[in-house]
């Protein structure tokens, strides 16, 4: 996924070998996990949340909830955008791998990148309906044409031209 050089370490630390008051209890259960990570060569492993950027973070979230997938009898999973914060080659390879996943269970993804929405075998689109005086969430499963101009829409604003319509049609061929 882009990050070749990367390493990713759990530390565990029981509760035992903490100091506590309650037996070795935290606020947060009995032992500390820490996620270490590194995204450089020649970097230290330190704290995720302190050295991952937003694409590091969602492209280490999607290969924990792939392993999880593969290792456990999930039937469906649902990621809510993430891919933030990737882009072109790392989207095409977050997609790939989603579509992998779709091969073994039900996976329901929330995008606004051409790369993963292209990967579905359906796609929905979800938008707000306010023709009265109430606004309303509607989805509607778009056919084949109207999907080509989604995501043409999304590589190329409002009003697609051929050349996005085009990516768009090359996108959606396997």
């Amino acid at each position: 996924m882009g990050m070749v050089s990367s390493g990713l370490k759990i530390e565990l630390t029981p509760a035992a070998a903490r100091n506590s008051t309650l037996g070795g209890l935290g606020e947060n259960g009995a032992d500390e996990i820490k996620f270490l990570f590194s995204a450089n060569k020649g970097h230290a492993l330190a704290e995720m949340s302190k050295v991952a950027s937003g694409g590091e973070l969602s492209r280490l979230m999607l290969s924990i909830k792939s392993l999880i997938a593969k290792n456990t009898a999930l039937p469906t999973i649902i990621f809510d955008e993430i891919d933030t914060g990737v882009s072109g080659e790392v989207a095409h390879k977050v997609g790939q791998i989603m579509e992998q996943l779709a091969n073994n269970l039900q996976v329901i993804t929330i995008t606004h990148l051409p790369q993963i929405a292209s990967k579905g075998r359906r796609h929905y689109f979800v938008y707000k309906d306010d023709t009265t005086a109430t606004t309303y969430t509607r989805i509607k499963q778009l056919d084949a044409d109207e999907r080509i101009l989604e995501i043409a829409k999304m590589l190329s604003g409002d009003k697609p031209g051929e050349s996005a319509l085009q990516n768009a049609r090359e996108l959606l061929t396997p």
